[in-house]
């Protein structure tokens, strides 16, 4: 049986070891690739490094940031798309408060404050019942120092300039799947289920016990979820 091409895109202050799991237990039906996009500074040249890449045709995943990633590449390049899959994400703009918070982050950075992913910040991310499982948060912390200050303020930047992606939702016509931990605060399940309303031929797989990092908190399920998608 031929593998899929299936390309995955990462979150904010996230490598390719976010999706570690995924790429240990799909590759047998799914030729897998993570871009790095934080050398982007917008969304759209992210999804044009995406394009650029990719064959002329593949399944699209992104998780967080990745899904924001993942509307563009639909709006440029609907054609070449055979599925979706949006993990922990959202289509809609940020709250204002939000838009604030992110401009906080961008200017502290500057002052030479960016110290990756301070611990403090872990139950925000993670359920609880997960926050001393080094297994989920070594990566977390390690990753984002891996992509560093100069990374961070440019995939800020990108989030902050990003097109509200709901009226989009309605033109996803091909096979999709939403996936969202229940206790996921930083995109939460509504704006899951508002996702999967929305687009024609979506289904919603809604994991337990799990905060906003699914693919670390829950990587047996999110891979079963996509290995349903991509073989339905």
């Amino acid at each position: 049986m031929p593998r899929s091409p299936l390309v995955l895109l990462p979150g904010l202050l996230n490598t390719r070891r976010v999706y570690e799991h995924q790429v240990e237990t799909l590759q047998d039906i799914a030729d897998i690739t993570i871009p790095e996009l934080w050398h982007h500074d917008t969304i759209g040249a992210m999804a044009e490094t995406v394009l650029a890449a990719a064959p002329p045709k593949f399944a699209l995943g992104g998780f967080s940031m990745g899904g924001y990633v993942a509307f563009e590449v639909f709006r440029q390049a609907p054609q070449r798309i055979e599925r979706i899959a949006l993990i922990d994400t959202q289509a809609s703009p940020d709250s204002p408060e939000i838009r604030t918070r992110r401009q906080a982050f961008i200017e502290q950075t500057r002052l030479g404050r960016f110290h990756g992913v301070h611990p403090t910040l872990l139950p925000q991310i993670v359920h609880h019942s997960r926050l001393k499982d080094t297994a989920v948060t070594q990566p977390i912390l390690d990753m984002a120092l891996e992509i560093g200050a100069d990374g961070f303020v440019r995939e800020q930047q990108a989030i902050l300039g990003r097109p509200d992606s709901r009226p989009l939702l309605v033109e996803i016509e091909v096979p999709a799947v939403v996936i969202v931990g229940r206790q996921d605060m930083a995109t939460p399940l509504p704006r899951s289920q508002e996702m999967a309303t929305d687009i024609a031929n979506a289904q919603l797989v809604i994991l337990e016990e799990c905060g906003h990092v699914s693919p670390l908190e829950r990587p047996a399920e999110v891979s079963a979820a996509l290995r349903r998608w991509l073989t339905q």
